[in-house]
């Protein structure tokens, strides 16, 4: 796995139904425990890189991807079917992203398994959640129902019995690292899908709908009651 480190930072990078971000969470900041300046410092340091381009920032997380070799993005099957990737790619972020697209969205529409990568990378690139793709997915994983994408923590052991589809969604999370494919949720950070209501729902900023899911934008605060 390809680490960049930014002073005292690093950055690495179902049928699903599943529920991303039911719980409103915040990073797991290293900062915690460091005193005075150097706190100071990183803080300015993650709200700075929380600024940047999305896409500049996966260039940071992404596995090397050879110029040319991915021209232009088409949401298809097909587009992807004829999509190679290298043989030899390995990836720590890559697996991550991999398998909870296969949990949370391997039913839905090439263009929605694109918008539910988004979201994931959204959240790295936020500087209220943890700095790495596995970081993102698997936050809260261990205390039931706590965690921000439930096929991590609902229970069930999830095991991986589709290859085709495995493939399909490991293509996507390829080319959604790479920064190659156009924004689809307008910075989204959370997602539910059209059949469930959860409350936070209707303090969030809703940004796209697409296939069987619902995005929305976490506000910059959240009202208390």
């Amino acid at each position: 796995m390809r680490t960049v480190y930014f002073c005292i930072a690093a950055i690495s990078l179902s049928s699903g139904a599943a529920i991303a971000g039911a719980t409103v969470s915040s990073s797991n900041d290293p900062s915690a425990g460091l005193g005075g300046k150097l706190s100071s410092l990183f803080r300015q340091e993650k709200s700075v890189m929380s600024d940047m381009d999305r896409k500049q920032l996966r260039s940071f997380v992404a596995p090397a991807v050879a110029p040319g070799t991915i021209s232009e993005v088409t949401y298809s099957r097909q587009w992807l079917a004829g999509l190679t990737l290298p043989a030899d790619v390995k990836n720590e972020s890559l697996q991550c992203l991999s398998e909870a697209l296969y949990f949370e969205a391997r039913g839905e529409s090439v263009k929605g398994q694109f918008a539910v990568a988004e979201v994931i990378l959204n959240r790295v690139a936020s500087s209220r959640y943890p700095d790495t793709v596995c970081g993102v997915i698997h936050q809260g994983t261990g205390r039931k129902y706590q965690c921000q994408f439930t096929y991590t923590c609902d229970g069930h052991p999830e095991h991986i019995r589709e290859a085709g589809a495995f493939e399909q969604v490991r293509k996507v999370a390829y080319v959604s690292l790479a920064g190659v494919a156009d924004p689809l949720t307008d910075g989204a950070t959370h997602y539910h899908t059209k059949h469930v209501n959860p409350s936070w729902a209707r303090k969030f900023p809703k940004t796209a709908s697409i296939g069987v899911h619902r995005f929305y934008r976490q506000p910059s605060q959240v009202a208390q009651r």
